[in-house]
C-alpha cells in the first residue's frame, strides 16, 4: 500500500486525461485556482453519482471560490464522458486507467469485507491551494454531506489564506 498523505504537504504532481482526452495537469491551476481533487471508486455507481451530483450542484459556488473541483476514477475517457452526459455533470473527471494517481494519492489501498481481501479505491479527498500545498487530506469519506463540508473548508481557506492551520 502507498503512503497516505497529510495536510501541509506538497500535493504529488498529477497528469492525466480528462473526459475530453485532454491532458490536465495539477500545475495548469497553480497560482490560479485551489483544487478539490477527489477519487471514486466507479463511474455511474449509487454513492459516485450522489458525490458527483452533489458537486456539481455547488459548482458555483466552487468556481466563486476559485476553486476548480476534479473528480477521479480508474474508468476511461469515454465512461466519463457517458457519466457526465447522463446526469449532467459540471466537474472535469480524469482516467487513471493505470491507477498511477490513485497510487500517488494513498487512495488504492487493500481492504477486507467480511472476511475476503481486496484492493480498491478508497473514496477520498484532497483539497490542494493555489501554491501546490494539501490543505486536506481525507480517507474513506461518506459521500452524504460531503461536497457541502468540503465548500466550507474551501470558504474558510479563502477567507484565512494566509493563516497557518495547524
Amino acid at each position: 500500500m502507498s503512503q497516505l498523505l497529510e495536510k501541509n504537504q506538497e500535493a504529488p504532481f498529477f497528469r492525466a486525461l480528462n473526459q475530453d482526452n485532454q491532458l490536465l495537469y495539477l500545475s495548469d491551476y497553480k497560482g490560479d485556482k485551489n483544487v478539490v481533487l477527489y477519487f471514486y471508486p466507479k463511474d455511474d455507481t449509487p454513492g459516485c453519482t450522489i458525490e458527483a451530483n452533489d458537486f456539481t450542484a455547488l459548482a458555483s459556488d466552487f468556481a466563486a471560490e476559485d476553486t476548480a473541483i476534479i473528480g477521479v476514477s480508474k474508468d476511461d475517457c469515454a465512461s466519463h464522458r457517458a457519466f457526465i452526459g447522463k446526469y449532467g455533470l459540471n466537474v472535469q473527471l480524469l482516467a487513471d486507467t493505470s491507477g498511477e494517481l490513485c497510487e500517488s494519492y494513498g487512495v488504492w489501498q487493500e481492504v477486507e469485507k467480511d472476511g475476503v481481501k481486496k484492493w480498491k479505491t478508497v473514496r477520498s479527498t484532497f483539497i490542494i491551494d493555489k501554491d501546490g500545498m494539501l490543505v486536506e487530506a481525507v480517507y474513506g469519506v461518506n459521500h452524504e454531506g460531503h461536497a457541502q463540508a468540503v465548500l466550507d473548508i474551501v470558504k474558510a481557506l479563502n477567507a484565512h489564506p494566509s493563516q497557518d492551520t495547524e
